[in-house]
Order: structure tokens, then C-alpha cells, then sequence
């Protein structure tokens, strides 16, 4: 069995990707996982307990990365018999340097999204349920009162913000160079060139994919994570229209461009 990993960025296609490559037979897609938390907890407890601190450092810590790869392994193992699974976490990309040591060289797939377009779905969230707000407003002191407001508060808090400043440091740390990255608009526009491309990083077979009959493979209850967390796919793959301009304003989004010249720039989108 192989594990893979998607870490991509919110509201950028990232279930819809999921749904896509579940229809390969051999492939097991995850809802939103939570061995990340297993690992990362286990690690917690590895690092401060101090039966392993009055050890041996180097068995001590040999021991733990094989006990994550094999609970990883085991994990899976209990859940499905197909021979690759894709694991989706958020937080996988950031946590490269454990996970290479744990499942060296891992591939790691991340959607990406015009960050405009990713902050017009969450305002489009937010307008859709007035009467379940998952955002502190306050209209005594104007806390995230208006769009731009809460485009700022997105923008500073999980999960696009952490998402974003996560990314900038992939960037710097070189790691961005071995992740796939795919802009959720290409998908849309070539899917077939663009899931090929995911095919062939991962090293396993292309598979013929139909994304006119999308099935929802993937199960979650929406209501753990609030308005801002729906995790269902439509049956066919299109683009939604672009609206950020009409939904965000054109002071929001020049501003938007203009701080994060740097996301526009390295995955290709346009500034103007």
C-alpha cells in the first residue's frame, strides 16, 4: 500500500479532487482526515514524556517514526484493501520535514485557487446563512461588520489565513518544489492534462476519468464544521463563475492583489 497526501488550500476544489480520483478502482480517497492529529499528538506526547527522555535518544527516536509509519500503515491497512490511498489534511504540506521522515519522499498534491475567488466563497457562505454566523461580529464596536472587514479577519485567521502563510513558507523553505501544485481553474478548464499531471508525480497509471458523473464518495457531516466547511461536490465539473469584483467590491479586491502580489505571482494570476 502507498499513502499519498492532499494539502491544499480552502474552498479551492480540494473535495471535488478527492471525488475525482476515488472513481480509479485501485484509488482510496479520504474525507477530511484526522491522522495528522494521531501523528501530531503522538509526537506531543513523544517529545515531553519523560519514559522517553530517560532513554536511549536515538532508539527512543528510531521508535517513534517507525511507530507512526506502521500506525499509518495500520490504519489504512483496517480501512480499505486497495493499493493507494490519498490522504487529505491541511496541514500535511507544513509538516513535510516529520512526514519525510516518517514515509520518505512523500507526494504531496495541493489545490490552489485566485485568492479572490477562494474569499468570495467564504463571504457567499457567510451572506447564505444569516442565521448561523461562524465569524464574531459585534455591530456595537463594528467587528467584521462589512464584506471587507470580514475579508480582513479571513485573511488573518484559520483556515485561508494559516493556509496562505503556510504556502509563503513552503516557498521559502525550497519544499514547494516537491509538491504538485493544481490551480483549481486548470482543472476545471483540462482536467485530463491536469490529472495526468497528478497521475504521473505520484508515479502510478493514468485512469480514464468521467467528470460529467461525479459520485460523492466521500462522506462528512457538514455540521461539525460549520457554514464555511460544505464538503459537497456537484455531479459535474465546471467552473464557477469568477464574481469576486461583484461580490467583494473593487476596492477589496485591488487591495487584496496588491498585498498578495506575491500568491498572484507565483501561481499565475492575474494582478489587474
Amino acid at each position: 500500500m502507498q499513502i499519498f497526501y492532499q494539502s491544499s488550500l480552502p474552498r479551492s476544489g480540494s473535495t471535488l479532487l478527492q471525488n475525482i480520483l476515488a472513481q480509479n478502482p485501485l484509488v482510496y480517497s479520504t474525507p477530511t482526515s484526522g491522522v495528522l492529529e494521531l501523528i501530531y499528538s503522538a509526537r506531543l506526547s513523544f517529545s515531553n514524556s519523560l519514559e522517553f527522555k530517560a532513554q536511549d535518544a536515538d532508539a527512543m527516536s528510531k521508535g517513534f517514526v517507525n511507530f507512526c509509519r506502521q500506525g499509518m500503515h495500520g490504519y489504512y491497512q483496517a480501512i480499505t484493501n486497495k493499493p493507494y490511498v490519498i490522504d487529505k489534511s491541511r496541514g500535511w504540506a507544513i509538516h513535510y520535514d516529520l512526514l519525510n521522515l516518517i514515509r520518505p519522499d512523500p507526494k504531496i498534491i495541493c489545490m490552489v485557487r485566485d485568492l479572490g475567488c477562494i474569499l468570495t466563497s467564504m463571504e457567499k457562505k457567510f451572506r447564505e446563512n444569516p442565521i448561523t454566523h461562524n465569524i464574531p461580529i459585534n455591530h456595537q464596536d463594528l467587528t467584521n461588520t462589512t464584506t471587507e472587514k470580514r475579508v480582513i479577519y479571513w485573511l488573518k485567521q484559520p483556515p485561508i489565513g494559516i493556509a496562505v502563510e503556510r504556502l509563503s513558507q513552503l516557498i521559502l523553505q525550497g519544499i514547494d518544489k516537491r509538491i504538485c501544485f493544481i490551480r483549481y481553474e486548470d482543472l476545471c478548464a483540462h482536467p485530463v492534462d491536469q490529472i495526468n499531471r497528478i497521475y504521473d508525480y505520484l508515479g502510478i497509471h493514468r485512469y480514464q476519468h468521467d467528470f460529467s458523473n461525479i459520485e460523492q464518495f466521500t462522506k462528512e457531516d457538514d455540521a461539525v464544521y460549520g457554514i464555511f466547511g460544505s464538503h459537497v461536490i456537484a455531479p459535474k465539473l465546471e467552473l464557477v463563475p469568477d464574481s469576486q469584483r461583484e461580490v467583494l467590491g473593487d476596492r477589496v479586491v485591488n487591495a487584496v492583489k496588491a498585498e498578495y502580489k506575491w500568491y498572484y505571482d507565483y501561481f499565475g494570476y492575474s494582478t489587474s
